[in-house]
């Protein structure tokens, strides 16, 4: 008998990051609006599942009481807002990178509709994947043979990273790994990008100036047996960065309501008068801010080196390694680290 399919229609999206910037408010509050949104575009794509891939919190560590409240309110209305809620942790919501006894997206482990992924789930076509650690990744093949869709929070080479960087291959999990099933869909790194079957959904929307003029971000609308559809957020915030030449120039296409702009002061000015345009601009088109910055001769230096990518785990380690003491055991720092991690 075949596998009755798990969803007829699915919303998704990831990488929303409660408490942001320091618990920050105006963010938690574009958290809301979000969320909000993507129910109503949910109801009226007649969604029978929203999944969700991860990093619900930003801080791993701590969890602000005001970004508590937002968290956990959000996180309700979409339990209640959908047929079936797929939640996946992210990094960001494990205390821990290399293990998943700790998470702190459990607040909502008992609510109504919610399945919270913290093992492999397969079911109706569809495996949910965890944040993958040790040797995990390797059963990605054999559930990518019997899915149609795959989901998780995966960390794949060549693709791009949050800093416009891209990920070296450390050897292990790679996208081919997926060529079992028809899509592959991820969180983790934040902007929209696909090669072959995995698809990276791109974060809810921008979050800093690493997103800067790429608004293209929301949500993935899925009908099953079809290709994935994407829908940016309207009311999203903007990061823009450009020089005072291009904004004097053309301000309606640099400054929009919820812009935060950096500008490279390329002609003379005096200090009162950017302010006084800052200030204008900012009233005139509600933008959040404006900063202005003199312009910065090196940034047109070409580096022509080798560029040599480090994992965190080498950097802290290699750092280690360097401490000079009479009093500290250095490979002592380093198991106490490893056990951390």
């Amino acid at each position: 008998m075949a596998e009755k399919q798990l969803f007829n229609r699915a919303v998704a999206f990831t990488d929303i990051h409660h408490g942001k910037k320091n618990n920050d408010r105006e963010h938690n509050l574009d958290c809301d609006a979000f969320v909000d949104w993507v129910i109503e575009e949910g109801k009226a794509y007649e969604a029978d599942a929203c999944i969700f891939t991860g990093d619900w919190h930003d801080n791993r560590h701590s969890i602000h009481v005001s970004t508590l409240n937002h968290s956990l309110a959000n996180m309700e209305k979409l339990a209640n807002a959908f047929k079936h809620f797929y939640f996946i942790p992210g990094n960001h919501d494990l205390y821990y990178r290399q293990k998943r006894e700790i998470s702190s997206v459990t607040i909502g482990r008992n609510l109504d509709n919610i399945t919270i992924i913290n093992d492999f789930l397969h079911q109706g076509g569809v495996t949910f994947c965890p944040w993958l650690v040790g040797d995990e990744w390797k059963e990605i093949p054999k559930y990518a043979k019997k899915s149609k869709y795959m989901f998780g929070h995966f960390e794949l080479p060549h693709f791009m990273m949050n800093a416009q960087v891209e990920m070296p291959d450390h050897g292990g999990l790679n996208h081919s790994h997926f060529a079992g099933c028809e899509w592959a869909f991820s969180g983790h790194f934040h902007a929209r990008q696909i090669k072959e079957n995995v698809c990276y959904i791109g974060n809810a929307f921008p979050h800093n100036f690493s997103d800067a003029w790429d608004d293209d971000r929301g949500m993935m609308l899925l009908t099953w047996g079809e290709d994935p559809a994407f829908k940016a957020w309207p009311d999203a915030p903007t990061y823009r960065t450009t020089t005072l030449t291009e904004l004097l120039n053309n301000p309606q296409k640099v400054v929009k309501p919820k812009a935060s702009i950096r500008i490279t002061a390329d002609i003379e000015v005096a200090f009162e008068e950017a302010q006084f345009i800052r200030e204008v601009l900012m009233k005139h088109y509600q933008a959040r801010k404006m900063e202005v910055a003199p312009g910065n001769k090196q940034e047109d230096q070409e580096f022509n080196g080798e560029v040599k990518f480090q994992s965190v785990d080498q950097i802290v380690i290699q750092g280690l390694e360097s401490v000079e003491s009479q009093t500290i055991d250095k490979k002592m720092l380093i198991q106490i680290y490893q056990s951390l991690a």
